[in-house]
C-alpha cells in the first residue's frame, strides 16, 4: 500500500516550517521535565503535576531529538536514562499501571488519579520507542523491565474489556474500552505482551459502530475527537493491516476529512472556522477542557479549534492539513504560536486563546511529524517490536485480509 505520508506534495517552505513546529514542540518536553525525576508536567500551567502520557511522549521526543541532531547525544541518553529509572523505582503504580497524574518531584499519586490502563500503554509505548532508538542498552533494558512489570489481564476486571482504570479508594472505575477509540495502542500492547497478556479474543470483542457522513462510512469514537483516531497510529503502521475489511489508517483518513467537513457545514456560525481552519479534537476552550468532536460522533463544538488536530492529521491528509497549518501560522502568529510551537486552542467568536501547552497535544505533533517527515521513522522501529508482531500475529492482522475479529454495527 502506498503511503500517504507524502513530503512531495509540500514546498520547501512548507517543509521547513513543519521541522521548525517540530522542533520548537519538542522544547515542551525539554523545559517542562523535571531535571531530577524527568517526569513531565502536564500543562505549561505552573504548578501542574506531572501526566504519565506526557511523560511518555517526552520519552519519544527526546529518542527522537537526538536522531536528529537537535538534542545532545549524551543529554537525550542522560535524561532517558533517568525518567526511566523514576517510571521503573519511584513513579507510584498499581500492578504496573501508573497513576494517570504524579508528583512532579516525588513521583507519588495527586489529584485522586486514577492508575490509568491508556495512559500506562502510552507511557509504555514511549519507553518501547525510546528502546529502539537505543538497542542493547539500560534504556531498552529498563522499557522492557516496565512493559514486562504491566499485569494487564488484571485491568480486564473479569470481563471482556480492558477497564479504564483503578482506584484504591473504589477499585475499578465502571467504564471500560469497548468501542473503538485511542485504545488500539493498549489493545496491541496487552494482547502481545511478553507477560500477563489479554487474551488474544479481547481485540473481537470490543464494538466497531459504523456511521456514514457525507457518503463516507467511518468506524467512530463516541466523541468523534481527532485524537482518538491518531494516537495508536502515531506508533502503530495500520496501513497494511486489515480487520476483516477494516483499514484503520484510511479510517482515520476518513474521519479527519469527516472532521473538516463539519467544521465548513458550520462556518457560517463560528468566525474562526474555514476551509483551511479546521480541527475538532479534546482541548482546552473557554469553559475549560472539552473532548470538541466531529460526526459521526457526538459532535461538540463552540468555535473552539485546536492547531494540533490538524497537525497530527498531516501523515493522513498532507495538503489539507498544511493548509491549516500555514493559515494558523501566518494569520494568528503570537497570538497561538510560541517557544514551545502551538498553544492548545482558540476560539475567534470570544477572543480567547489558550495561554497554556498541553504535553500530550504537543508529544502527538512531535511523532506524527517525524512519521511525516523523516519516511516513518516512528512506525518503521515501533512495528519492529516483537510484542507487536506477536500481536499482529495472535489477531490475523496481517496483509491477507484474514483478521480474527469480527466488526459489529
Amino acid at each position: 500500500m502506498s503511503s500517504s505520508a507524502d513530503t512531495s506534495v509540500l514546498s520547501v517552505e512548507d517543509i521547513a516550517l513543519l521541522n521548525k513546529i517540530e522542533q520548537d514542540s519538542i522544547q515542551y518536553f525539554v523545559r517542562m521535565s523535571d531535571k531530577q525525576t524527568g517526569l513531565t508536567r502536564d500543562s505549561s500551567q505552573p504548578g501542574a503535576p506531572a501526566s504519565v502520557a506526557a511523560t511518555g511522549f517526552s520519552l519519544a521526543a527526546f529518542a527522537i531529538a537526538q536522531s536528529r541532531g537537535w538534542i545532545e547525544p549524551d543529554y537525550a541518553r542522560r535524561y532517558l536514562e533517568k525518567t526511566l529509572k523514576t517510571l521503573l523505582h519511584k513513579a507510584e503504580h498499581e500492578n504496573g499501571f501508573f497513576y494517570h497524574f504524579l508528583d512532579m518531584q516525588t513521583g507519588q499519586r495527586v489529584w485522586g488519579s486514577e492508575a490509568s490502563s491508556i495512559d500506562t500503554a502510552l507511557v509504555v509505548a514511549g519507553a518501547l520507542l525510546a528502546g529502539q532508538y537505543y538497542p542493547e542498552s539500560p534504556i531498552q533494558e529498563m522499557a522492557e523491565q516496565i512493559y514486562a512489570r504491566v499485569h494487564w489481564q488484571w485491568m480486564m476486571n473479569g470481563s471482556d474489556f480492558v477497564c479504564m482504570g483503578w482506584k484504591p479508594e473504589s477499585g475499578f472505575l465502571p467504564y471500560y474500552w469497548d468501542t473503538y477509540s485511542e485504545h488500539l495502542i493498549l489493545q496491541a500492547l496487552a494482547i502481545g505482551a511478553p507477560e500477563n497478556p489479554i487474551p488474544p479474543g479481547a481485540w473481537e470483542r470490543w464494538m466497531r459502530h459504523q456511521a456514514v457522513y457525507r457518503d463516507k462510512t467511518i468506524v467512530h469514537s463516541p466523541s468523534g475527537s481527532l485524537f482518538t483516531y491518531q494516537y495508536a497510529q502515531a506508533f502503530i503502521d495500520f496501513r497494511s493491516l486489515d480487520d476483516n475489511g477494516i483499514n484503520y489508517f484510511e479510517n482515520s483518513k476518513l474521519a479527519i476529512e469527516a472532521n473538516r467537513e463539519y467544521v465548513l457545514e458550520s462556518a457560517g456560525r463560528h468566525l474562526g472556522y474555514g476551509q483551511n481552519s479546521w480541527g475538532l479534537s479534546a482541548s482546552l476552550g473557554p469553559g475549560g477542557y472539552k473532548a470538541y468532536g466531529a460526526k459521526p460522533g457526538e459532535g461538540l463544538h463552540d468555535g473552539t479549534l485546536a492547531p494540533y488536530a490538524a497537525i497530527a492529521s498531516i501523515v493522513f491528509t498532507p495538503e489539507a492539513s498544511m493548509a491549516a497549518i500555514r493559515h494558523f501560522f501566518d494569520t494568528y502568529g503570537a497570538l497561538i504560536y510560541d517557544k514551545f510551537g502551538f498553544r492548545d486552542a482558540f476560539n475567534i467568536d470570544k477572543n480567547w486563546w489558550s495561554k497554556e501547552t498541553i504535553g500530550i497535544d504537543q508529544g502527538i505533533t512531535v511523532v506524527m511529524l517525524e512519521n511525516f517527515l523523516n519516511d516513518g521513522a516512528v512506525w518503521t522501529r515501533f512495528m519492529a517490536l516483537s510484542p507487536i508482531q506477536t500481536w499482529i500475529e495472535k489477531t490475523g492482522l496481517d496483509k491477507s485480509g484474514k483478521s480474527k475479529a469480527t466488526p459489529a454495527s
